[in-house]
């Protein structure tokens, strides 16, 4: 049974830090690209961040540059996320999303990142 795993989320203040997980079970993990993705309330799904199969490629969307890094560890079959020098615009549920074939990504549940004083 396929399926992924975000966690790592919570309220930080504004210029803090978090560190996301994606964590992939029941598949070929280390086959397959990985994207994070973001939505607000009220807000359409945003794409963030995506990273290789090999973890040798990735790129970030405009917002997040330079505070935003990727990474992966295809031993842990874990993605990660770690998310620095926040604002609270940054306020969403973050997503992981698996590309396991085109139009089919495999999906987590979320986790919520809260940035607030």
């Amino acid at each position: 049974q396929a399926h992924v795993v975000e966690s790592g989320g919570g309220l930080v203040q504004p210029g803090g830090s978090l560190r996301l997980s994606c964590v992939a079970s029941g598949f070929r993990f280390s086959n397959y690209a990985v994207n994070w993705y973001r939505q607000a309330p009220g807000t359409e799904r945003g794409w963030v961040s995506g990273i290789d199969s090999t973890g040798r490629i990735i790129k970030n969307a405009d917002p997040v540059k330079g505070r935003f890094t990727i990474s992966r560890d295809n031993a842990k079959n874990t993605v990660y996320l770690q998310m620095n020098s926040l604002k609270p615009e940054d306020t969403a549920v973050y997503y992981c999303a698996a590309v396991v074939r085109g139009g089919n990504d495999l999906w987590g549940q979320g986790t919520q990142v809260t940035v607030s004083s």
